[in-house]
């Protein structure tokens, strides 16, 4: 009896080491999920919303692995992303804290928002009114905003929102995005801390990339974790959404 039970102990702890080693992996190498804390990506991504990033899209670096352990430098396996693709990143300032935004500026380009108005390389990008929206902000409160749908010069359209065309961000200087860095920006104009504010994100570089934000396979709105709430919170309509 003793040997059958010491042998069910250590099948046991064996599942438990593969099934943490499993997980591992797929969290290095394949998908992590993340969840939406703030309403910068709003209206593609809303508070409450958990996604999947991959992880091998851009290829890996040290902020790929578990607590970013410092093994090697730069990316192995890269792939450049594309303007208009969502992503997680490591704030430049700190290397740990995990931001998600959109890329609008490559290596290279110069950045400018006038009126609200985003300008890659002096052009204008395409801005298209849509109808208004009521949306929830971080401190539980609603605003009714302003949206638009924004064409970046590769055609990809997503939308956005605005307060107002004359924020203290909706007017700004030229940024001149570095080699091997991009320019990010929340689909939240007027409430999205960003590569605008060069003292606390700014240019962010490729090594930094932690992977593309690519489906939503789940949402809540409200806390996660009232379970006896969930049947009036889920938004089901969100469920499975890929992220564009």
């Amino acid at each position: 009896m003793a040997t059958k039970t010491s042998h069910g102990f250590w099948e046991l702890v064996k599942t438990v080491v593969y099934a943490v080693l499993i997980a591992i992996v797929v969290r290095t190498f394949l998908f992590e999920p993340f969840s939406i804390p703030s309403g910068s990506m709003i209206p593609t991504l809303l508070i409450g919303d958990y996604l999947f990033v991959s992880k091998y899209s851009y290829g890996y670096s040290r902020f790929s692995l578990p607590v970013s352990l410092p093994l090697f430098r730069g990316r192995i396996f890269a792939q450049a992303p594309e303007r208009g693709d969502v992503v997680v990143f490591k704030l430049p300032t700190d290397n740990s804290t995990d931001y998600i935004k959109r890329i609008i500026g490559l290596p290279g380009e110069r950045i400018q928002v006038k009126g609200g108005v985003v300008y890659i390389n002096d052009v204008p990008v395409k801005r298209e009114p849509a109808p208004e929206r009521v949306y929830r902000n971080g401190g539980g409160g609603t605003h009714n905003f302003r949206q638009f749908i924004e064409t970046l010069p590769n055609g990809r359209r997503h939308a956005i929102i605005e307060l107002s065309d004359d924020g203290p961000y909706d007017n700004t200087d030229t940024y001149t995005v570095p080699a091997d860095h991009y320019f990010m920006m929340g689909d939240n104009r007027d409430s999205s801390r960003d590569s605008r504010f060069l003292d606390t994100v700014g240019y962010v570089p490729f090594e930094n990339l932690i992977g593309h934000a690519q489906m939503i396979f789940f949402s809540i709105d409200g806390p996660a974790v009232q379970i006896w709430n969930w049947y009036r919170n889920v938004r089901f309509d969100r469920l499975f959404q890929r992220i564009q």
